[in-house]
């Protein structure tokens, strides 16, 4: 292995995409056991890795040099073989800093939390210290290592100002994890959470929904991968390059997620962005119809709305979790939050906005099977479709238009 990347566990792991389209070398996932690591770092069989979770510290000690930034922090993320002989860095400390400033989040004279007491952790109290923090208090569940708990954060600190997070509680597969509530520090200005998978946390949305400025963890992946590119090959990158990779990123991984009104045409608009895009196409209620093993309208017949509504929520929770896809949702799933939140997720949410007068009557929807019901769900919808959706889309004349205008978004 010429360049890579070491972990315990690495199945979800984006930076191999990351490192392929900064050029200019293969890079690989290497995943070890920490029985293994010993012989693998005297080895040496690499010219340069980064260095995940859990091994940012245990690095360290095969290291012949280590750079200012990493021995503050005390762990390395970045490790460059020089003739045989190992030299640690710390390049997540560039890639936070970048995240935090992007953000709008300002630190200066700040009480800031800081969630977990990894390795990550010890870069956000680096981090937020190099940015001119006030206090700085780390916060565990256990409370070791001179860290406060949750409830004591929440008790003696409601008036922080900034939290980062960087633990993995909501981190894929269980993205519904929160590890404290925005709402207990009505101070908040700032939230910023390691997290890149979803791409937006439940406490990420959690504190946008409340107006504060929030990020997950992306755009660190991708700022802190450059830095370590260009310490692997001794050489600068292209200015920009952070920023052009990650907006790269977030298309290729984001879901179009389409809402609206039955008969907007989000099934058909689904199909053709598929296909246009390269990417997986899925209805929602026809995966609700495979659960089932009927019709939806043979599940309103039998066991009523509340019985879909909740294989509904089902459904698009494990879609959800998913990206790179076209989803279409049936026109019910904004009536619930928890839909809404989920697919925020990992998605940007389209409302295909057809105008009353086009929407039409069906036999197989069985909350729009007349002009009367269309009219009235019109009316007690359309704000919440609103109200949820990132972009409004007037549809063209045609479906083929209505796919081209969301891939041009």
């Amino acid at each position: 292995m010429n360049y890579g990347c070491i972990g315990e566990h690495l199945p979800h792991s984006f930076s191999r995409e990351i490192h392929e389209q900064i050029g200019g070398y293969a890079y690989e996932l290497c995943e070890i056991a920490p029985n293994d690591l010993d012989a693998f770092m005297r080895a040496r069989p690499f010219r340069a890795i980064n260095v995940t979770i859990p091994y940012k510290q245990a690095v360290i000690p095969y290291l012949s040099g280590i750079s200012e930034t990493a021995r503050a922090i005390g762990a390395v993320n970045t490790v460059v073989n020089r003739a045989g002989a190992l030299y640690g860095y710390n390049t997540d400390f560039d890639g936070l800093s970048r995240l935090i400033g992007r953000t709008g989040v300002e630190l200066a004279e700040k009480k800031v939390l800081v969630l977990g007491t990894g390795g990550t952790s010890r870069t956000a109290v680096y981090t937020a210290r190099a940015m001119g923090a006030a206090q700085i208090h780390r916060v565990s569940r256990t409370g070791r290592e001179g860290a406060l708990t949750y409830e004591q954060a929440a008790r003696e600190h409601g008036d922080a100002e900034v939290v980062i997070n960087t633990t993995p509680c909501g981190m894929f597969p269980r993205t519904g994890g929160m590890p404290v509530d925005p709402g207990l520090f009505p101070r908040l200005s700032g939230v910023i959470d390691a997290i890149y998978n979803p791409l937006r946390s439940r406490l990420v949305l959690e504190a946008a929904s409340r107006g504060i400025p929030a990020a997950g963890g992306l755009y660190m992946l991708v700022a802190q991968a450059v830095r370590a590119a260009e310490i692997f090959r001794d050489a600068p990158c292209p200015a920009g390059l952070a920023e052009e990779i990650y907006g790269r990123i977030l298309r290729q991984k984001e879901n179009i997620v389409l809402i609206g009104m039955p008969g907007s045409g989000k099934s058909t608009v689904a199909g053709l962005l598929g296909r246009r895009l390269s990417r997986p196409a899925v209805d929602a209620d026809e995966r609700i119809a495979a659960r089932a093993g009927m019709s939806i309208p043979e599940i309103f017949a039998r066991f009523g709305e509340a019985y879909f509504r909740d294989l509904e929520s089902e459904v698009i929770a494990g879609l959800s979790d998913g990206s790179g896809q076209v989803i279409a949702t049936g026109g019910g799933a904004v009536l619930r939050a928890r839909n809404v939140e989920a697919l925020r997720r990992n998605g940007r949410l389209f409302l295909l906005d057809r105008p009353l007068e086009a929407l039409l009557p069906s036999d197989d929807r069985p909350l729009g099977n007349t002009r009367e019901k269309i009219e009235r769900l019109y009316r007690e919808r359309m704000p919440l479709y609103r109200a949820a959706a990132d972009v409004v889309v007037a549809p063209g004349r045609t479906a083929e238009e209505t796919a081209r205008d969301i891939e041009s978004r």
